[in-house]
């Protein structure tokens, strides 16, 4: 049985499914994770309207990628929140202490740049938007 995650991210680069159609599912994912018991409760709105669209609270709703080479940006990329909190740890050299740090901006609702890494022209910016 292959990773339902990896299974969702493949179905984006395939181009069958967008990253905001993709989103929902992936927090659902992993709002569920494997070794819960039961489904996630159903988000509802102040009156308890399970039907009502979920509450916003004013965090970031999208994450800012920019990778530089030579001083030059060669990676632009703005995906939505719950893609890139479960993409975190399929980032290849994203370190785990960067990944958390990520992990908790989002926690505690920031937006604004988080990790900004320059190495002489070479470097990752990653800000939420």
């Amino acid at each position: 049985m292959t990773d339902p995650v990896e299974e969702i991210l493949r179905l984006v680069s395939d181009g069958h499914l967008t990253a905001a159609e993709a989103g929902p599912i992936l927090d659902a994912l992993e709002a569920y994770g494997p070794d819960a018991d039961e489904p996630p409760a159903v988000d509802s709105d102040a009156d308890g309207d399970p039907n009502a669209a979920p509450s916003n609270r004013g965090g970031a709703k999208s994450i800012r990628v920019e990778i530089t080479e030579g001083g030059r940006k060669v990676v632009n990329l703005r995906i939505p929140v719950s893609l890139g909190r479960m993409a975190l740890d399929r980032v290849p050299g994203l370190s785990g202490n960067n990944a958390d740090l990520i992990r908790q901006a989002l926690a505690n609702g920031r937006s604004g740049p988080v990790l900004v890494i320059d190495d002489e022209g070479d470097g990752v910016r990653i800000v939420l938007e």
